[in-house]
């Protein structure tokens, strides 16, 4: 939303029978990307479960007029997103033991990458509009914007960015079960214009850990966003736009 984050809590849910290295690889794990942030840990909470689960909890500050909004869309804006989509399908395929070291390498790269510099860029730009995308996937954060903007979206699948192993995991269906309970909920509001898989579609609805930023940027800043996130190494792809009407319209070609 155009913050800086200060402080975090850790927040862990781990079985007593987990080993005591794993236990510090996460703890340690966070410290360091909460370090590169610029974050102080200040302290958490911690309780024993089955099912092991770590989180931070953040606390920081915005100016006023920074706010990034998911209702800031505005027709002839233009649509970016600052990480490839994949995290979903590659990391279950992980859990089936189907990947292959680089395959995951490029996932976990991918999901380490802090969304600071993307979201600044957004901010020195003054933009309006931006959500991260997350659980319930590309499309369906792609259709919270949407309608909390009252406004459609056109987006050109070929110009969406896919991590390496992508499609091939999704092409064999190693979905999380997340993939098609947002396909389900959130497809009603979605047309497909030409010939697309529905693997390729569902990869859309693939939940992501740690996904990238959809940004708006209006029309007349385009050229020059794209160009200033290329000077400052900052991936950025523009994949579609913003108008009148509403839905999300999907372009296969």
């Amino acid at each position: 939303m155009g913050g800086k984050p200060l402080f975090a809590l850790n927040i862990s849910a781990l079985p007593a029978t987990l080993p005591l290295e794993i236990t510090q690889a996460i703890v340690r794990g966070a410290a360091e990307k909460a370090l590169e942030a610029g974050v102080v840990i200040a302290g958490g909470h911690s309780i024993k479960d089955e099912e092991p689960k770590f989180g931070l909890v953040a606390l920081g500050i915005v100016q006023n007029h920074q706010f990034l909004t998911k209702s800031g869309l505005r027709p002839g804006d233009r649509l970016f997103l600052s990480k490839p989509l994949g995290a979903g399908v590659i990391t279950t395929a992980l859990k089936r033991s189907l990947t292959s070291p680089e395959e995951l390498e490029d996932a976990v790269n991918w999901m380490k990458r802090l969304n600071r510099d993307a979201a600044q860029l957004a901010v020195d730009f003054a933009l309006h509009a931006a959500t991260d995308i997350t659980g319930f996937g590309f499309l369906g954060h792609a259709t919270e914007m949407a309608e909390a903007s009252g406004v459609a979206l056109r987006i050109h699948y070929p110009s969406i960015p896919l991590m390496k192993a992508a499609q091939k995991y999704a092409y064999t269906y190693t979905f999380p079960g997340g993939a098609s309970d947002n396909q389900l909920y959130f497809s009603p509001k979605v047309t497909v214009v030409g010939k697309l898989s529905i693997n390729l579609q569902t990869l859309l609805y693939d939940p992501q850990t740690s996904g990238g930023l959809l940004i708006a940027v209006p029309e007349e800043k385009a050229a020059e966003f794209q160009a200033e996130a290329d000077a400052r190494a900052i991936p950025m792809w523009q994949i579609g736009s913003v108008t009148p009407g509403s839905g999300i319209t999907i372009l296969a070609e």
